[in-house]
């Protein structure tokens, strides 16, 4: 047993992205790979969609592994341990929800014990050990969950009504977007996401955005990045020359912006006292000065 000094760069990312059917959470998921490595052939996904994933084999040379039923959490397990054995970067598994409620996952499993409460000692340790093998594979791992889907009438841009497709409870155990470093929300067939948990703090209370590779590449640099301590944030805080140069540190810092919304504001104001036309003297002279 030894203490050693923790480094965010020996942290695998463990990203989610989910929504309804048609919303683009397979699309989405590709883009945010590709982010995270530039080279399509570091990635791999673990296909239970009917082999969808291979519907954008246009964007690139990834790896597929079709996984059929039965869906049990051994059978995912093993899929991703063929992936690390391929040294690969960013495992897609496409979709998990097939583990909780697909044909041989643990609903499954669980009904064919007798669907008694009792029977659930015998499944949660199965489901455990996929949740435990995603938390603790050698590779990035983005995962995808299905919504249930539920619709609403709204009125349109034309004025007229409109059926507008939802996506409401992920199709996976309770608790599972808690385990990972961020969950992204689909949440149009638009393909807008949100985040709906965010360990990173770059997404988290943001506007609705498109994923793209450019996500992944954010998400990347974040997690390869030396943490920086609050004393070396504070005297970049006090070192800004200019407003935009303190507005950039605040964007590119979320996890300080509330603990240290003081010291950016306090700073914020000193700027702007400074560029102001009567704090400027002309010819030696303050410009207010009485002689």
């Amino acid at each position: 047993m030894q203490l050693k000094q923790s480094k965010r760069k020996n942290v695998k990312l463990r990203l989610g992205i989910s929504g309804a059917s048609g919303f683009g959470k397979t699309h989405s998921a590709l883009l945010l790979a590709y982010g995270m490595t530039n080279d399509w052939s570091k990635i791999a996904v673990v296909d239970s969609e009917n082999s969808s994933a291979s519907l954008y084999s246009d964007l690139g040379n990834f790896n597929v592994i079709d996984l059929k039923a039965p869906y049990s959490p051994n059978r995912y397990i093993e899929a991703i341990e063929v992936c690390e054995k391929a040294n690969i970067d960013v495992i897609v598994i496409d979709s998990v929800s097939h583990e909780w409620n697909g044909a041989g996952g643990c609903l499954d499993i669980h009904s064919k014990l007798g669907g008694r409460f009792q029977d659930w000692a015998k499944v949660t340790p199965l489901h455990q050990a996929f949740i435990d093998k995603i938390l603790q594979s050698t590779c990035h791992i983005i995962t995808t969950t299905r919504r249930k889907i539920d619709y609403s009438l709204d009125i349109g841009s034309s004025g007229r009504t409109q059926v507008v497709k939802h996506g409401t409870k992920e199709v996976t155990r309770e608790g599972y977007e808690y385990e990972l470093t961020v969950n992204f929300e689909l949440i149009n067939d638009q393909h807008l996401a949100k985040a709906s948990k965010d360990r990173t703090g770059l997404f988290m209370n943001k506007p609705e955005f498109v994923i793209t590779s450019k996500t992944g590449e954010r998400l990347l640099k974040w997690c390869n990045a030396e943490p920086i301590t609050i004393k070396e944030m504070i005297g970049k805080i006090n070192g800004s020359l200019s407003v935009s140069e303190l507005t950039k540190l605040y964007n590119e810092n979320p996890s300080f912006q509330q603990s240290l919304e003081p010291q950016f504001r306090s700073k914020k104001q000193q700027l702007e006292q400074l560029v102001k036309p009567e704090n400027f003297s002309q010819n030696g002279n303050h410009i207010n000065s009485r002689n």
